[in-house]
């Protein structure tokens, strides 16, 4: 090949060649982002429309049904569902995969201002889901003597501008204390009594607050700006206006209210380890690196806990979560198994060669591959996380796959007795397009993700990418590096006795000679001695500097490799026993095959079938959760529940949970929970959950065990509903969705309660809940029609008048340094806080008599539903589940076969959603993408051999390498998972790899004359050194990852299980019954 031969004749320029990647690569390390997993960016908009007061049923006529109808005609839309809830409508749209939804906000957005609201009605907001902009960080901000109003002012004016000037944060979040209003509590008696409106003395105290400009003032000398100054300055000045005259008597607000600062409604506590405090969520900036963002938070920290340590008593600022530290420990642990890996792939190297030089030459592969795909990953703007990482742990058995072929097949040379540069051209060229083929079958395969849809796409995206160019660096390196550094670096030499440079000729001594005609100039010996002395520094820096150094990492490297001899000596010794004799029995086995065809094949058919008999005990899940040292709980409590209910539920959740010895803290939030089954976070007075973090280290057996003794305890508190989970980095929704379709709200909740009674019996299933449960207690106000018109009143008057009184107005804002603090009017709460209070609320004054709400109205306490689903603008009723030591696959099985004899009626559908779901397209898209690697896989081979038959006998190897993969899985987890199958696509391009060397050697052999079945032994006996080589390295490397010890491990355990199951059986079926498929279908001798 002539990209050999240039690389013999310049080792300089191949030598600076890798020197400038592996200088590119390590440069390109130090500014790579570093996340835990790609960018995972759900095709998923969220319309949230908040309506203050409404139930579900106006919520759904006014602002869902408008909402989803715009929704629905927006390109590429797949699903519009949503939820109406007391208050608050939320319309999600899934799109296709692969959406802009930069573009598709703005179309959304387009669409949502053409629908007209009711006034009343906030501006619907676009939300997007993104699991990767979850918060980096969790801080707790408590006091033991500053109350929550204070703290939580502090945490807003102080704290949160000192964490945002940090390089690298985006947004600081606060919740949970108490945010400060100014309350205007209205007297009842007093308003009925002068007639006057809540509407009235709202209108009037934002009119008093405002500021504005007035104009220019020039006097010819000076320019002044005018202003009106108006704004309130302190509560007494609010109580102090006037808000109505009458005969000459000036009635002020403080006349007919109280004026006093407290707190808004409470909606939300938080609270650690029993202790109610303030949150800070950190949110890191889209590009940013997540460990060195957190990093500078922690030194922020420190420089402001010294800051109020000193002047704030009692003052704590602790950090709950922080995800960098799990990002760190598992961006570690794929290192270290990428070292174990690649330490362990050279230890089988050197036992098979036993040579220190050509060892210490195949080894250097992994390193320079490994380094110079960081410059690729750079440049393609993958960052490091566990899946692209995970990638490089992946390959790096294979990275020297190339170098033991093309060194093996050098050695084959030099012990003919060819010179070194004779040995290193004809070696590596002989094998060049064998390893080239075997190259692009293992990197074609990756081309089929692009087309895999959903979560696994973009997870597995950067792996594919990170294996790829460490592959085709591992080609670049065994074509040009190995061969010069097997022929010792002779690029002088030709191959042939002459040393004439390439591209001269043989006048060209003769034309460099000097001519007679000019005789040749004395150089001065000062001169001389001057030019030497300047260029003393350059010869130490060009010559002696790189040759100590190289000295000295050759010796060190042979006493490194003197050590592991003596380590593996043991092992030395079982091999040079045990090698020759297996040779020998792997070519008497040979032979038996090559005469007994038909009996080989029989046998390997009857293993493949068992295989297949055995495929339907596994289990099926999307992907494996990821254990995280963090245990999440969600509570619902009965609907209408207070938020401080709620919270004294929690808190004694929270100390049956401290007292278990495997946890370390506790973390809850009451009103706002990310467990209800939705893409947003949901707030409500009624839910909670409880962050538990775990022991670190602690397994997941021992997590399932806690969680076991939990749930038991939880069960014992009565009037509560609890669901356990794990954060959840890929899909946001529930494993187990089953949905219901129809439109009476009643016949949907009898059919969802039939529904949850049998998934109740069905083995799996865990947090059974339904959305068709009793609603919010409501009081109703039905309005008599005929009195109010009797009475010249409207309904939409009155209705606006309760509201006004009960929910109250916020009519302007009160400035207190750069925060601004609402001014709610509405009347007293002892006015308000009873039904009776409210029968008797004014809502009119006729000619001087008021007219009381039960006189115009009824009022009665029913329930409404609490929420209202919709799915493609029908009503659905949602039952959801969780998992408890089943896979996603089994228990779908098993409510099938549950739900079998469900007596559905006409107008009614059931369907699948959730996770299940999500399953089935990736596993569709999973079987597209490795059909597809086979037909590619198919494409490189006939290319390479210019033949349709051998790569057809090659092919052969990967159906009965699925035998590894079925026994594998098997023998482990037990459970087909997405991950799994991208092993599965992978193999198809590694399994092939061996037979393409051991095929086109047999090809070799027979062009040269041999017999068929003469050169099929051959082959066999030649090639399996290399072929035990590259399988012992590839497998070793992956062994590491497939114990699956570390954080993060989840994702990366079974697809290296996979690999190497499919690689052992494939390479023994690529030894034995490739030969004979060879010898039955290539009938010619």
């Amino acid at each position: 090949m002539k990209i050999v031969e240039a690389s013999i004749r310049r080792p300089v320029t191949v030598t600076m060649l890798m020197v400038t990647l592996v200088l590119f690569g390590a440069v390109a390390y130090q500014r790579l982002p570093i996340n835990l997993l790609p960018d995972i960016s759900y095709p998923t908009l969220s319309v949230r429309t908040d309506f203050p007061g409404a139930a579900p049923e106006e919520v759904e006529n006014l602002v869902t049904r408008p909402v989803e109808e715009a929704v629905s005609v927006v390109n590429n839309v797949i699903r519009v569902s949503s939820r109406s809830r007391a208050g608050l409508s939320d319309v999600t749209v899934e799109f296709e995969w692969g959406t802009q939804m930069d573009f598709a906000s703005l179309d959304l957005r387009e669409k949502l201002d053409r629908i007209r609201l009711p006034q009343e009605i906030q501006k619907p907001i676009i939300l997007r889901y993104d699991p990767s902009l979850e918060p980096i960080m969790r801080l707790a901000l408590t006091s033991s003597e500053i109350d929550l109003i204070a703290l939580r002012t502090m945490a807003e004016e102080r704290l949160k501008n000192k964490l945002e000037t940090v390089d690298g944060v985006a947004a600081i979040e606060v919740s949970g204390g108490l945010e400060e209003e100014i309350h205007v509590a209205l007297s009842e008696r007093k308003l009925a009594s002068l007639g006057m409106s809540v509407e009235t003395v709202a209108g009037r105290v934002g009119a008093e607050n405002i500021n504005l400009t007035g104009g220019t003032l020039s006097n010819g000398e000076m320019d002044y700006l005018v202003r009106t100054l108006n704004q309130y300055k302190s509560p007494e000045e609010i109580s102090d206006i006037i808000i109505e005259r009458r005969q000459n008597a000036l009635i002020r607000l403080s006349d007919v209210a109280e004026v006093k600062r407290g707190y808004k409604d409470r909606t939300m506590v938080t609270e650690v380890n029993g202790r109610e405090n303030v949150e800070l969520a950190v949110y890191k900036e889209a590009d940013a690196n997540t460990i060195l963002v957190a990093r500078r938070v922690q030194e922020r920290l420190s420089e402001i806990r010294k800051e109020f340590g000193e002047n704030d008593a009692g003052f704590r600022l602790a950090v709950i979560t922080d995800q960098s530290h799990f990002i760190d420990q598992s961006i570690k642990e794929v290192l270290k198994t990428a070292v174990i890996g690649g330490l362990l792939a050279v230890i089988v190297l050197y036992i098979f060669l036993q040579r220190v030089g050509a060892t210490v030459i195949i080894s250097l592969a992994i390193p320079i591959c490994v380094v110079a795909t960081f410059f690729f990953m750079f440049v393609s703007g993958v960052s490091l996380n566990i899946m692209s990482l995970g990638g490089l742990a992946l390959g790096v058995g294979m990275l020297v796959d190339n170098s033991i072929v093309v060194l093996e097949s050098i050695d084959r040379y030099l012990k003919q007795g060819k010179d070194p540069v004779e040995a290193s051209n004809l070696g590596a060229a002989l094998v060049g397009k064998a390893v080239t083929a075997s190259t692009l079958t293992t990197v074609c395969v990756f081309l089929p993700i692009i087309f895999v849809t959903g979560v696994a796409g973009q997870l597995f995206t950067d792996q594919s990418l990170t294996v790829t160019y460490s592959l085709v660096a591992s080609l670049l390196v065994a074509l040009t590096l190995i061969p010069v550094m097997s022929s010792g670096f002779s690029g002088g030499r030709t191959f042939g006795a002459s040393q004439t440079p390439p591209g001269a000729s043989a006048e060209d001594p003769q034309r460099m000679q000097k001519s007679p005609d000019r005789p040749p100039r004395k150089v001065p010996a000062w001169l001389y001695r001057a030019l030497d002395a300047l260029a003393l520094p350059f010869r130490w820096m060009f010559y002696f500097l790189p040759f100590t150094l190289l000295t000295l990492v050759k010796y060190l490297a042979y006493g490194l490799a003197h050590f592991l001899k003596l380590l593996i000596y043991p092992l030395l010794l079982l091999y040079d026993s045990f090698y020759p004799r297996f040779e020998a029995a792997y070519g008497q086995a040979l032979v038996w095959v090559l005469r007994h065809r038909l009996a080989t094949l029989l046998l390997a058919v009857l293993v493949f079938i068992s295989s297949i008999l055995l495929y339907p005990r596994l289990g099926h899940e999307l992907i494996p959760e990821m254990s995280q040292n963090e245990i999440l709980v969600g509570l619902k409590m009965p609907v209408g529940t207070p938020v401080e209910s709620t919270r004294d539920v929690l808190a004694r959740m929270q100390r049956l949970t401290s007292a278990q010895p495997e946890v370390r803290m506790v973390y809850l939030t009451a009103g706002s929970s990310s467990m209800t089954g939705g893409s947003l976070k949901e707030e409500r007075e009624d839910i909670g959950q409880m962050s538990i973090l775990t022991n670190s280290g602690l397994n997941r057996a021992a997590e399932d065990s806690l969680i076991d003794r939990l749930r038991m305890q939880f069960e014992l508190i009565p009037g509560i509903s609890v669901k356990f989970g794990r954060p959840v980095l890929y899909s946001y929704k529930t494993p187990v969705e089953i949905e219901i379709r129809g439109y009476n709200l009643r016949t949907l909740s009898q059919l969802a309660d039939e529904v949850s009674q049998r998934l109740a019996e069905v083995p799996g299933l865990s947090d059974i809940k339904s959305s068709a449960e009793s609603g919010n207690p409501e009081i109703q106000v039905l309005f008599d029609r005929d009195r109010l018109a009797s009475l010249n009143l409207t309904i939409s008057q009155l209705a606006q008048v309760v509201r006004g009184k009960v929910l109250g107005e916020v009519p302007t804002e009160f400035h207190r340094g750069g925060r601004q603090v609402d001014i709610r009017v509405r009347v007293e709460e002892a006015d308000r806080d009873r039904l009776e209070a409210i029968r008797k609320l004014t809502v009119a004054n006729i000619d001087g008599r008021p007219i009381t709400l039960d006189a115009v109205a009824d009022l009665v306490v029913q329930q409404g539903p609490s929420e209202i689903r919709r799915v493609d603008q029908e009503r659905v009723a949602v039952i959801s589940a969780g998992l408890a030591g089943a896979d996603l696959g089994t228990v779908i099985g098993r409510i099938q076969t549950a739900l079998a004899t469900l007596n559905v009626p006409p107008e009614i559908s059931v369907k699948f959603g959730g996770q299940g779901m999500e399953m089935k397209r990736a596993m569709d898209s999973m079987i597209f993408a490795f059909c597809l690697a086979i037909f590619l896989v198919y494409l490189v081979m006939a290319s390479q051999f210019e033949s349709l038959l051998h790569p057809f006998v090659i092919m052969f190897t990967i159906p009965f390498g699925l035998i590894g993969v079925v026994w594998s899985l098997y023998l482990t987890s037990g459970i087909i998972s997405i991950v799994a199958l991208i092993g599965v696509v992978m193999l198809c391009g590694i399994v092939v790899n061996n037979a393409i060397v051991m095929v086109d050697y047999v090809n070799v052999l027979r062009r040269e004359g041999m017999p068929k079945n003469e050169a099929l032994i051959q082959a066999g006996t030649v090639r399996l050194r290399p072929i035990l080589m590259t399988t012992g390295t590839t497998v070793l490397g992956l062994l590491p990852m497939a114990i699956g010890l570390g954080e993060g491990s989840e994702v990366r355990t079974p697809m290296a299980v996979v690999v190497i199951g499919g690689l052992m059986v494939g390479t023994i079926l690529t030894l034995l019954l490739l030969p004979t498929i060879y010898s039955l279908l290539d009938w010619r001798d």
